[in-house]
């Protein structure tokens, strides 16, 4: 079936509702909504049998879903409507939510309804919790819903407030009014809440020493406690503030935009606060010890019999500079303990999505701090390369890209999530790429798969990243239930009696591609390019990485992802 996509990003969720239609066969393309005449212009190229929204801030104009049958994604459950659907389930601490599939009509998110699936509100962000729960019951929905489509027997079902299973409500747009923090009132729980409803966006604004910022990335603190309101403490970027009753860790600010003055992004805490932040005691968490405690740490090992396991956690998947060397150190560390397996990844969330833009268009020397950022970048790839005392495992629980998917590949065995989203490629940032690409990807899926997926530049469903061997094994079910099956595999390798024979085998092979062509090579020739993505003054990166930063609205759809309309040539 042609299935044609308009959202109002190609963000995460519409990426991999992407991946899964293309994966069942269907023929799909996207327009973004970047205007009602855009719209009719992408619907008329493309000629759909039917539009799928999966991410949309504005209505369809009425033309359309008068033509064509246009089903809304809904992040809420039967009869939830408004802008803020999620902003409120957070706040007002629902256990259960849901997302709804409905046909586009006059009023909005008042449609009928063609599929509607529940999901557990885990405790954490916003963001993080919509691609996770949400886009895991989102892509089921939707799936059941253009299987409904396409059998053309399925009557969707009329909203009906009577109905016992139709519980929502419209609700108000979640303004800043609900969001305000009460530092001497509000209790570590309530804080949370709050922070966590407006994560990654629009924060919460708050005050800190006469000056406005907005809040974002919440973390409990166990241990560390103030006078509430007082920031106390700062870690690896992060800022501790007390509340009534405990603490909460701030990962990242985005300081208010005045008025006439430049625009405004998120970094992290420490940089925005500056020598306010300084001043503060920093209290370090030893990876090694971190592992027990309800705290905010980005680096965690722990071990189980044969099997250690590194974890890291980064906002949005972006790794600076220092947290490429902090986890190189952690790394090595770890490398040198008496295990045979060591495991790589979050529990939850992005694995990695390579260098961090936002750190890089803030520094004062933004070539200067690109080359910095991909070398460490580089430093961590070869550590993992060069292991030879034990095999590696990188788990992708959630999404991975760029540099920090080839990060991910430089691992003996991947092992993936299927809701992950996979995007291994550089080249809509302008880039060539580094972190030994060039080696590991065609080692993985051949020289011409290599060059496809890194030109073309889609994204990439786990179960499509199986079958080109991208990844190594796919495993479904919650972030929970996958951690759970990576414990037994690696508990399972680990015990494995030809595990010998692995280890020796890969020193082999590493010792030959070494002898055919050495890592050194591979990393001067990839870097040799990245200098001049960097530094070359007619080169794309920093406007892209701008605009990147800066959230600057795309003029147009980008043609890769667009899809061949009838008009150009596809097949009736």
């Amino acid at each position: 079936m042609r299935i044609l996509l308009i959202a109002s990003a190609f963000n995460s969720l519409t990426q991999r509702v992407h991946a899964e239609l293309r994966a069942r066969g269907h023929v799909v393309g996207v327009e973004l909504a970047l205007g009602d005449d855009v719209v009719r212009d992408g619907v008329a190229r493309f000629e759909p049998e039917l539009i799928v929204a999966p991410m949309l801030t504005r209505a369809i104009p009425e033309d359309i879903w008068s033509e064509h049958t246009v089903l809304i994604v809904h992040p809420g459950p039967k009869g939830d409507r408004g802008p803020s659907s999620l902003d409120w389930a957070i706040h007002e601490g629902a256990q259960r939510w849901g997302v709804t599939v409905l046909q586009a009509v006059a009023e909005m998110d008042a449609g009928p309804i063609w599929a509607s699936v529940p999901f557990t509100v885990e405790p954490c962000g916003k963001s993080e919790l919509y691609r996770n729960e949400v886009a895991a019951a989102a892509v089921e929905a939707v799936l059941l819903a253009v299987e409904r489509f396409a059998g053309g027997q399925f009557e969707p079902e009329p909203l009906d407030y009577e109905k016992p299973d139709v519980q929502g409500q419209l609700r108000p747009y979640h303004t800043q009014e609900y969001r305000r923090i009460d530092w001497r009132a509000d209790d570590t729980a309530t804080v949370l809440r709050k922070l966590r409803s407006a994560d990654s966006q629009p924060g919460v604004l708050d005050e800190i020493d006469g000056r406005e910022y907005f809040l974002h990335g919440a973390h409990v603190e166990d241990e560390l406690r103030g006078e509430p309101g007082e920031l106390i403490a700062r870690r690896t970027g992060a800022v501790c503030r007390a509340t009534t009753d405990g603490a909460v860790w701030l990962t990242q600010l985005r300081a208010r935009r005045r008025p006439g003055g430049p625009a405004t992004y998120k970094l992290p805490a420490v940089t925005v606060l500056g020598e306010l932040a300084e001043a503060l005691p920093e209290v370090p968490v030893k990876p090694f010890a971190a592992s027990g405690r309800d705290t905010w740490s980005e680096l965690r090992y722990r071990e189980e019999g044969e099997v250690g396991y590194l974890e890291f956690s980064y906002p949005s998947g972006a790794m600076s500079t220092e947290q490429c060397r902090r986890l190189l150190t952690a790394y090595r560390a770890a490398a040198e303990r008496p295990t045979s397996v060591l495991v790589l990844g979050p529990v939850r969330d992005f694995f990695s999505n390579g260098i961090h833009l936002n750190v890089i268009e803030a520094a004062e020397d933004q070539a200067a701090e690109s080359w910095e950022n991909i070398n460490a970048m580089d430093d961590l790839v070869e550590a993992i390369l060069t292991t030879t005392n034990k095999l590696t495992v990188s788990t992708l629980t959630g999404n991975a890209a760029a540099g920090g998917l080839m990060l991910a590949i430089a691992a003996d065995e991947v092992w993936c999530r299927d809701a992950a989203v996979l995007n291994p490629h550089y080249r809509l940032m302008g880039l060539y790429g580094s972190e030994y690409w060039t080696y590991t990807l065609p080692r993985r899926v051949g020289a011409d798969q290599a060059e496809r997926l890194t030109t073309e530049a889609l994204p990439v469903g786990a179960v499509e990243g199986l079958a080109l061997g991208l990844v190594d094994r796919v495993r479904g079910g919650t972030a929970a239930e996958f951690q759970g099956w990576v414990r037994r595999a690696a508990a399972e390798l680990a015990a494995s009696p030809d595990l010998a024979d692995k280890l020796l085998e890969k020193k082999r092979w590493r010792d030959a591609d070494e002898d055919v062509k050495p890592l050194a090579q591979y990393r001067a020739e990839e870097l040799a390019r990245m200098r001049r993505n960097f530094y070359e003054p007619d080169e794309p990166y920093h406007r892209l990485r701008r605009e990147f930063v800066h959230k600057v609205c795309p003029t147009a759809t980008p043609e890769h992802i667009r899809g061949e309309g009838r008009l150009v040539g596809a097949e009736k």
